[in-house]
């Protein structure tokens, strides 16, 4: 995508094998991907896509990346001559890049975009939902790995441990959650249209998401909000203080490529990301979009705590 040129040359962590991904194109299941990482902070800022919010992870195929050794690489080995016409020495051209990102299909006005969200069914292969290997992968790579771990082998068993439990606990989801129709974690929601409630939050605030049975009392019985799903792996978060990344008003629909204006806006906090508890361990961290009806300002969850209200009438003496 022409959002990745800008990290050409450069150099970065690997963050995590993208050895699966979910499927959100067509409902909703892991697909199998080969040969290919997730960068640490490496999303995409949505510059050549007339603005998209979405802030996807990006996918890197290991063909494009080059192992940094102990000596120090030179960074014109890495670059490509991107200014090159198309065709020639086989390099591919900026124009090129940019002109495959957005086309007009059938003589429409509405403009029609491609990225690698609403291209993902084409390196992706099929995968079963029961195959074992997903998980050996998983451990193998070190995608589950903490990173609190030292260097001795205890340390090294445990977190061996730890990350056959994740799968063993992931595994039992699929068998119960996908295939015997368990509804776990349970959300339920009762209104038959929710209320809209607008708090204007901006980049850099600090919000509290409110704990689970709030949220639900927003909801309606479809498990959303105006549209808006309500997903299992947001409840870790209920009850945190986590600061607004941004707000988002427009995103590319992955199913038809077409851009997604919100009625509503919706909200991103910083680090809160998909951490797949209860989708087979997908390592995509997509970013989970917040009504502001499920979070609240943290100086008004600081006006209301009687123990700090007291603290400021005894100094006040």
């Amino acid at each position: 995508m022409p959002e990745m040129l800008q990290y050409c040359g450069r150099r970065f962590r690997v963050f995590k094998r993208a050895d699966k991904t979910c499927n959100t194109v067509e409902g909703w299941s892991i697909r199998r991907v080969k040969d290919t990482v997730h960068l640490e902070g490496l999303r995409c800022e949505g510059t050549e896509h007339d603005g998209c919010q979405a802030g996807c992870l990006i996918f890197w195929k290991e063909a494009w990346l080059k192992r940094v050794e102990k000596t120090v690489v030179r960074t014109d080995e890495l670059l490509r001559k991107l200014t090159t016409p198309a065709g020639v020495d086989g390099w591919c051209a900026v124009e090129s890049l940019l002109a495959a990102s957005q086309t007009n299909k059938n003589g429409e006005d509405e403009v029609v975009y491609t990225c690698q969200a609403t291209e993902l069914l084409k390196f992706t292969d099929f995968m079963k939902w029961w195959d074992p290997r997903q998980y050996i992968r998983d451990l193998r790579s070190g995608n589950l790995d903490s990173g609190l771990a030292g260097d001795p082998q205890s340390h090294r068993l445990l977190e061996l441990i730890l990350g056959i439990l994740q799968v063993m606990r992931a595994m039992i989801m699929s068998v119960f959650v996908e295939r015997r129709g368990v509804r776990y974690p349970f959300i339920a929601g009762t209104q038959e249209r929710g209320t809209i409630e607008a708090l204007n939050l901006q980049p850099g605030e600090l919000v509290q998401v409110r704990c689970k049975e709030e949220i639900m009392a927003t909801l309606e019985k479809s498990q959303r909000h105006r549209g808006l799903w309500f997903d299992a792996e947001m409840i870790p978060y209920c009850g945190g203080i986590y600061r607004v990344l941004r707000r988002v008003h427009h995103i590319i629909d992955e199913k038809t490529g077409k851009m997604i204006n919100m009625k509503h806006p919706c909200i991103v906090l910083e680090g809160v990301v998909c951490k797949s508890d209860f989708h087979r361990l997908c390592p995509r961290a997509i970013y989970p979009y917040w009504r502001e009806n499920w979070l609240k300002r943290v100086t008004d969850v600081v006006s209301s705590d009687p123990m700090r209200q007291m603290a400021e009438v005894h100094a006040a003496d």
